[in-house]
């Protein structure tokens, strides 16, 4: 017969719990009590600096980059005016800050023109923290560009120097001057992700032949420049792509050609002068529903290039409407929507002659048109 005892059993449960308790405790020292704990010296010195060798090659490029064009490139504050309600005193608050560049040393400035859209002043801050009262030269709101004129001394003044866009290859090194944030002087480097990209400007119309990049652009840096590894400008910075509003590695810059055929417009006549057909078109829609394939005439201006070449619009004779002659292609350019009529026309001067197919009432024939100065 067996006896249970009890204190026995007792007994081996308290060794085993003191047993636990000291592996436990083991443990924690293990992996605490091993930590060394801070000494301090008062002989402490500095570590002695590791030399390192010289530059890599596309180190100093970047470096030298920057230094050269750096002075060439503005702070930009647009500031808005507004009037207290109770005391009707106006006064002023930041509407945006962007970038621009020194276009010339007669205190020229280019930006974008979203950067100073609806802006009651303009400052623009130079490289010296100088900053100076701007006035709105011209502005082309379907190019995003704008030109500004400040009073600066012309030893303040730094032109960038302008570079070539049309020969731009997929891959080629490109860096980004600007203010992002508000950040002055800020660079990022990158590469041509794409040519020939389409966005939207301010104005809804569609802008072509834009630069696509990586170089990391952010809000501030509208207006700044785009330069390749030779550190001349090839593009301005106008646009990002990002459901965030931040860089996402898909920034857009306005070519160089473009900005450099803009820009002499501007200071010229203060506005875009473009070259017309001297007609109005019928929109969209409307030719949609006609079955139209081109732009069709609804009235020609008298005495512009079209009316001497003797083009129709619609007309009514008889109580009965009489379509005016479809414009099919310009310069062996087809023409499917009016921003191909608007862009092939871009690519011409007042007074130069274009070559247009036309279709009427079934014949199609070709005539030459002499470019008028849009009114």
């Amino acid at each position: 017969m067996a006896y249970y005892n009890s204190s026995r059993y007792k007994s081996a449960r308290r060794n085993n719990s003191l047993i636990i308790l000291l592996i436990v405790l083991a443990v924690l020292w293990w992996v605490f009590g091993r930590q060394v704990r801070p000494v301090h010296n008062p002989d402490a010195t500095p570590r002695p600096v590791t030399a390192r060798g010289d530059l890599a090659g596309d180190e100093k490029n970047i470096i030298e980059l920057f230094q050269a064009a750096s002075p060439s490139v503005v702070y930009i504050t647009s500031i808005e005016l507004r009037r207290n309600i109770f005391s009707l005193n106006v006064y002023e608050i930041p509407k945006g800050t962007g970038s621009g560049i020194i276009w010339d040393e007669e205190g020229r400035i280019v930006t974008n023109y979203h950067v100073i859209e609806d802006a009651g002043r303009v400052q623009v801050t130079l490289s010296d923290d100088t900053t100076w009262k701007a006035v709105l030269i011209g502005a082309a709101p379907d190019k995003d560009i704008a030109v500004l004129q400040i009073s600066a001394p012309v030893a303040a003044l730094h032109p960038i120097l302008i570079g070539e866009s049309r020969n731009l290859l997929v891959g080629q090194k490109v860096v980004a001057i600007g203010n992002p944030f508000g950040l002055d002087h800020t660079i990022t480097a990158g590469i041509v992700s794409a040519l020939d990209r389409e966005i939207k400007s301010v104005t809804g119309q569609t802008v072509q032949g834009m630069i696509q990049t990586d170089a990391a652009i952010n809000p501030g840096n509208s207006g700044g420049p785009l330069l390749d590894s030779a550190g001349r400008l090839i593009g301005i910075n106008t646009a990002i792509y990002s459901p965030a509003g931040v860089n996402a590695g898909i920034g857009f810059a306005v070519p160089v050609d473009e900005v450099n055929r803009v820009v002499p417009e501007l200071i010229r006549h203060g506005r875009l002068v473009r070259p017309a057909l001297g007609v109005s078109i019928a929109n969209e829609r409307l030719a949609d529903r006609l079955g139209i394939k081109g732009m069709l005439i609804i009235n020609v201006q008298p005495g512009s290039g079209a009316e001497k070449a003797g083009l129709r619009g619609t007309r009514q004779v008889n109580g009965k409407i009489l379509l005016g002659d479809i414009i099919e292609s310009i310069n062996g350019k087809e023409l499917l929507s009016y921003d191909d009529l608007r862009n092939e026309l871009e690519k011409c001067k007042v007074g130069e002659q274009v070559t247009l197919k036309i279709l009427r009432d079934g014949r199609q024939f070709q005539t030459n048109i002499i470019l008028d100065a849009i009114s």
